[in-house]
């Protein structure tokens, strides 16, 4: 696997790294202390820690669905809590509009599922100079993802990764193909598992996705055991309360015993003794 610099921290492989926090910024005083016991369980576990939350939820599936604070509002408090937990930041980007505001504070730009396909947002944001994460969209094959790399790699940037999210099965379903791991590790870079996204029910509640946070645990104790590198994962200390993503994310009080067999079976599939 390439190396890739993220903000402070550099990642080679030599452990999981975890990309979590609440869906979307709701408040500056809830999101920073999401982030705070993340962070906590992480230095415990010695897990590379970044945090994640979106300033603005553009695909929702009504339009009076909450979308967060906007770039102005949410790039603030970004800004905040990146200098409170001393961790870096990731944020999903949505148009060529917001890369130059966005990229002055996030360490990790995040294109969107839907979006993996937009060659102006892809490249403008491997442009910055920042690290690209690209999530693979529903309706993508793995090996099609390599396209979306040599996109950025034209620009010169090689601080890249993908995260697998499931693909569409019929209507609001997901599933996810464990054979997206490997095929996508082989072109080097960082692939990641969005262990929230893909238990989603899409549109599932009419007005609203649906969710079966349930079945997180399974899905990612898989995941690692095909060798990914690391993990996406929405968290929240109520996820009922959650103003996006609520029957999907996975409660704060579960995370540090999931993170603790994930490091154990990674540990294993890597040939590293295990403290847990």
């Amino acid at each position: 696997m390439k190396t890739i610099q993220v903000g402070n921290l550099t990642l080679d492989g030599s452990r999981l790294f975890l990309i979590a926090g609440p869906c979307v910024i709701e408040s500056y005083e809830r999101t920073l202390m999401i982030g705070q016991e993340i962070k906590k369980i992480c230095d415990r576990l010695d897990v590379q820690y970044i945090f994640k939350a979106s300033f603005d939820k553009a695909n929702r599936s009504s339009l009076a669905s909450f979308r967060g604070p906007g770039i102005e509002k949410g790039l603030e408090i970004l800004a905040a809590i990146k200098k409170e937990l001393q961790v870096p930041v990731c944020s999903d980007v949505h148009d060529v509009t917001q890369l130059e505001q966005a990229a002055k504070v996030l360490d990790w730009m995040q294109i969107p599922a839907f979006l993996c396909r937009q060659t102006d947002l892809v490249c403008g944001a491997a442009k910055t100079g920042k690290a690209v994460n690209v999530k693979k969209g529903q309706f993508m094959a793995p090996e099609d993802m390599q396209n979306v790399l040599r996109k950025m790699e034209d620009t010169g940037n090689t601080n890249l990764s993908l995260t697998e999210r499931g693909v569409s099965f019929g209507y609001h379903n997901l599933v996810v193909d464990m054979r997206a791991f490997p095929i996508m590790r082989q072109f080097g870079y960082p692939v990641i598992f969005d262990a929230t996204h893909s238990v989603q029910l899409p549109g599932g509640m009419g007005t609203s996705t649906g969710g079966q946070r349930e079945f997180i645990p399974y899905l990612a104790r898989a995941a690692v055991a095909t060798g990914v590198d690391g993990f996406f994962m929405e968290v929240h200390d109520n996820p009922p309360e959650g103003l996006s993503d609520s029957t999907n994310m996975l409660y704060l009080s579960s995370l540090e015993s999931l993170l603790k067999e994930l490091i154990a079976i990674d540990n294993i599939v890597k040939g590293r003794n295990s403290n847990f």
